[in-house]
């Protein structure tokens, strides 16, 4: 099970450079449930998400998750069969300490198509710690409930006229 919290980013944090970056592409095959191709470096995933079963939370997304190896060549057969948009960005592996936990962030700088919308995501060993936890100052508003931040929902959605976009201020 997945339990994570999403928040559009006010302003990229001073020190990004000091942690891992990994370039990634996803694409979409299925959005319910989400069946999702990606490319990270030099791995190749299937991902299957579901909220099938799982109770509805306030300010937290719970998903069932699977995810499978996937070779290069069939990762390259599938690309070919996503639906809208392929969705390109860096992601950040951070850790951040919060009350007696120290939580990993995944930042999204996202390149293409969503040029400029920064994202950021906290998974959480259960829904209590994800309702205590205390953001970093750098974060803005928590869009967990925001189906218009997913990314399935980006990549199917990437025509609509005024699509989400998260801030990032540049120093």
């Amino acid at each position: 099970m997945e339990i994570e919290k999403k928040f559009l980013v006010s302003k990229l944090p001073e020190d990004l450079d000091q942690w891992k970056a990994s370039a990634i592409e996803q694409g979409y095959l299925c959005t319910d449930p989400v069946v999702r191709i990606r490319k990270m470096d030099d791995q190749y995933i299937l991902t299957y998400k579901s909220k099938q079963g799982i109770q509805k939370a306030a300010g937290v997304c719970i998903n069932q998750e699977v995810e499978l190896a996937l070779t290069r060549e069939s990762y390259h057969h599938l690309l070919g069969k996503i639906d809208g948009v392929l969705i390109e960005k860096t992601r950040y592996a951070m850790r951040y300490p919060s009350g007696n936990q120290i939580y990993k962030i995944e930042l999204d700088v996202f390149h293409g198509h969503y040029e400029g919308m920064v994202l950021a995501e906290v998974e959480f060993p259960s829904k209590e710690e994800a309702d205590q936890f205390v953001p970093p100052d750098w974060f803005s508003e928590n869009v967990s409930d925001d189906c218009h931040y997913s990314n399935a929902f980006l990549a199917a959605n990437s025509n609509e006229p005024s699509h989400p976009s998260g801030s990032k201020e540049t120093e």
